[in-house]
């Protein structure tokens, strides 16, 4: 059991779980005349959000862990466009997090770890993309 890797995978379930609930919250309370195809979108992430904590859970279990139930920040309030920015915000926190994890399964030698790090890395990065073209966000 590689307690460094079943830590960092925890810290990135937890990370999840919070984007859920913090998904779903926006699904459900967005309100304005753009916000159909928006709430669409935060609905659709919201479940992308929860393979990602299932994969994380599996893998955490086979690795000798215990999966968290804990959650990290959830941001609540505003409107629309703040709940967008609020979106953005925890997927950059979590995409810079899972090239951390990402490079800590490389060092650890724990392959399978490392490429379901990067799938998963690689959806977060196209739910920035997605925020950042709504808000009209340059890079």
């Amino acid at each position: 059991m590689n307690e460094k890797i079943i830590d960092a995978l925890n810290k990135d379930r937890e990370q999840e779980l919070s984007a859920i609930i913090q998904y779903m919250k926006h699904h459900y309370e967005g309100q304005g005349m753009e916000s159909p195809e928006i709430l669409d979108k935060e609905r659709e992430i919201a479940i992308a959000e929860m393979r990602h904590a299932e994969s994380l859970g599996e893998r955490i279990n086979y690795l000798g862990g215990v999966p968290t139930k804990s959650v990290s920040h959830i941001a609540e309030g505003g409107d629309l466009r703040k709940m967008i920015q609020d979106d953005l915000a925890k997927e950059n926190t979590a995409i810079k997090q899972y090239k951390e994890h990402i490079k800590l399964a490389a060092e650890e030698g724990d392959i399978t770890t490392r490429v379901m790090l990067e799938q998963i890395l690689k959806e977060e990065e196209d739910h920035a993309n997605t925020w950042e073209t709504v808000l009209g966000v340059k890079k």
